[in-house]
């Protein structure tokens, strides 16, 4: 079966965020322009080596995609539509930073098909941006945002963060009042994550890092839930709210744990029960394609309990959650033999609901998922 979704990876930022962890370089002095001929490129090896039927969701992300100069994001829309095919109605999204709003560069993306919009505004308070290693201001975020409309894009999205440094409940309610008052469809909202190598991780072990409380990170997270229910944006996944039908349809492709092709430095794919991953570093990732040879590191094919694992991983993350029907028709097994004293101990703490046919976690199974997702790790068993 032919992947029906397909991510390409920017790897250029005008900025380095201090809580950011992806695969991203300073877009000065880097060979942007080659990396472009040689990302098309990958997308043409690629569609040799395997028949790429029309995909139903596209997503550019980054780093920066919006980092390119018109020119260049005009150069890669046109290899995108030379390689990869998409359905009548495929969802494109091209994430774009608040600060790369202009209505040339908009337009270009328009012009090429793009019909998403994923914005990181990560909060309306100018100085927790500053604090965060951001360059916009909210002014300008909401300036691209009318531009964007300007342009025509309908379908859009923001990113927020809460636990900030020093971000109050008050001050993450202001946000979402901000972030509300734009109307979107879509939203997606985090909890801060501290990874290794970022500034944020840093400060933290030096004991720098002034967080706001466990008591106060719930909160925020059940603030946002509420406060979107209210303003008629659902609940979908853990961190994501939309509209009735603007669901983002690429990550729903993650969720449900299907097939992807990966494009650009460090991208990963899963194709073939067998995930891989590009090389990162910029020129790792060029060599190999300047040959005419695809760039892949390394790949891992996945044994079945790795595959039933990432079920649960993944599908609990949906507010839908895993049906168990479906579980047993693809994995050819019992899901009460494997799960069922693992599903009792979770829905007697009130963190998944009571329901044997589909299983999905509450409110508070959410703010406590990983405590839920070790629980369906497997033991080595034979199938």
């Amino acid at each position: 079966m032919s992947p029906k979704a397909a991510y390409i990876h920017i790897p250029f930022c005008s900025h380095i965020c201090y809580y950011c962890d992806f695969n991203k370089v300073f877009i000065e002095g880097q060979p942007v322009d080659e990396y472009i001929e040689l990302l098309i490129r990958e997308m043409e090896l690629t569609g040799k080596k395997y028949k790429i039927e029309p995909l139903e969701t596209l997503y550019v992300g980054g780093g920066t995609p919006s980092s390119l100069n018109p020119q260049q994001m005009e150069r890669l829309l046109d290899g995108i539509h030379q390689y990869l095919p998409l359905q009548k109605g495929a969802e494109f999204t091209m994430e774009l930073n608040p600060d790369d709003g202009t209505h040339e560069l908009l337009s270009v993306m328009k012009k090429g098909g793009v019909n998403r919009l994923s914005m990181g505004v990560q909060t309306f308070n100018n100085d927790l941006l500053k604090a965060i290693g951001r360059k916009h201001t909210k002014e300008t975020a909401i300036r691209t945002i009318e531009n964007a409309r300007q342009v025509g894009f309908e379908n859009m999205s923001i990113d927020l963060i809460f636990r900030l440094p020093k971000q109050t409940i008050a001050d993450f309610e202001e946000s979402l009042k901000m972030a509300m008052d734009l109307d979107l469809p879509h939203y997606s909202i985090y909890s801060l994550i501290l990874e290794q190598k970022t500034v944020f991780y840093n400060l933290m072990r030096q004991g720098k890092l002034p967080l706001p409380t466990q008591d106060e990170e719930a909160d925020m997270f059940q603030l946002a839930i509420d406060s979107m229910e209210s303003f008629g944006r659902h609940h979908y996944e853990i961190s994501n709210y939309a509209l009735p039908g603007f669901e983002s349809r690429h990550n729903l492709h993650y969720w449900k744990a299907d097939e992807y092709l990966g494009f650009g430095a460090g991208a990963h794919g899963y194709l073939n029960q067998e995930r891989y991953q590009n090389c990162g570093p910029i020129q790792h990732y060029l060599e190999p394609l300047r040959k005419f040879e695809l760039p892949i590191l390394h790949k891992n094919l996945l044994s079945k309990k790795s595959q039933i694992e990432e079920e649960m991983f993944l599908g609990l993350r949906k507010k839908s959650g895993v049906l168990v029907e479906k579980f047993e028709n693809k994995f050819n097994c019992s899901f009460e033999k494997l799960y069922g004293e693992q599903i009792t101990e979770l829905i007697n703490q009130k963190l998944l609901y009571d329901d044997r046919q589909r299983i999905h976690m509450t409110d508070k199974g959410f703010e406590l998922g990983n405590n839920v997702f070790e629980k369906f790790l497997l033991d080595d068993i034979n199938f």
